[in-house]
């Protein structure tokens, strides 16, 4: 992971902060382990510090390889259980989940310059039978809504995302473009032939109201994906989406544009896979 890091920061220098106006540059790692992007991070930001979030090893989480000199406060725990930082102060005690629920762990006036959203689900992961089909999304959006929310105004934001074309993660590209500057890339070590890629999101009004706005849509589906019927899931998970002609005509261009050189890295990557020969 450290030198895809590497690669990002050669390509848009993602992980470089500036402008932290003489305080140390603050990092927030959503999903830590093993920690190869936030290594990149603290190395070119000498002196910073970083609050870091991982799944414990004995619940299926990945051994963390940060060196002991960086200045980084480790807590080791599940982010899609945050209830309290996203807006959940009290759970019904009947829910299966109840007592893993995880109180506040953020201070609002201790904002971040920089935040790194790289977790997967993973396979190893011990969890209760309900999350397994709505598990993707309530990692995806605890990371957004936390991220943004305690980003300070003209930060950077570092996003794993899959499949540009597919309808969400379109979407979401489309969200972030109305409040920050947003580029797109596949690093070739790793990524090449996969759906995945790198969205780095620079100059974030993150107090912005259509910031404001994306955060609380992340906490709303959230929830619903923890606590709702499947039909009131589905549901939140299409309220305010806009139509697909809309969509196209108004943001169709722009968004082709981003995907250019994904595509075209995952195009020539594929025509060399040995599985395709």
């Amino acid at each position: 992971m450290q030198r895809i890091g590497e690669e990002l920061q050669l390509a848009t220098k993602a992980f470089t902060i500036s402008g932290a106006q003489g305080n140390p540059p603050r990092i927030l790692d959503m999903c830590m382990a093993p920690g190869g992007f936030l290594k990149t991070a603290l190395t070119h930001n000498p002196g910073s510090y970083a609050l870091a979030f991982s799944l414990p090893h004995s619940n299926g989480g990945h051994k963390s390889f940060i060196p002991r000199e960086f200045n980084v406060e480790k807590r080791f725990l599940d982010v899609t259980m945050l209830a309290a930082d996203m807006g959940m102060e009290s759970i019904d005690n009947a829910h299966e989940d109840a007592g893993n629920f995880l109180p506040r762990q953020f201070i609002s006036h201790q904002p971040f310059d920089l935040v790194i959203c790289d977790g997967q689900v993973l396979r190893t992961h011990i969890r209760a039978s309900y999350r397994e089909r709505r598990e993707a999304k309530r990692l995806t959006t605890t990371q957004l809504a936390l991220g943004l929310q305690n980003l300070k105004p003209g930060g950077t934001m570092v996003v794993l995302l899959h499949k540009i074309e597919a309808w969400d993660t379109a979407n979401l590209i489309r969200e972030f473009s109305e409040f920050a500057s947003v580029r797109l890339l596949k690093p070739k070590k790793g990524h090449a032939n996969r759906s995945s890629f790198y969205m780095v999101a620079t100059n974030i009004r993150s107090q912005g109201p259509e910031a404001v706005r994306a955060v609380a849509k992340w906490k709303r589906i959230w929830r619903s994906a923890t606590f709702d019927s499947d039909e009131e899931y589905q549901e939140e998970l299409w309220n305010g989406e806009p139509p697909v002609e809309d969509f196209l005509r108004d943001f169709g261009p722009q968004l082709a544009a981003l995907g250019e050189d994904i595509w075209k890295v995952q195009a020539e990557a594929l025509a060399r896979a040995w599985f395709v020969r």
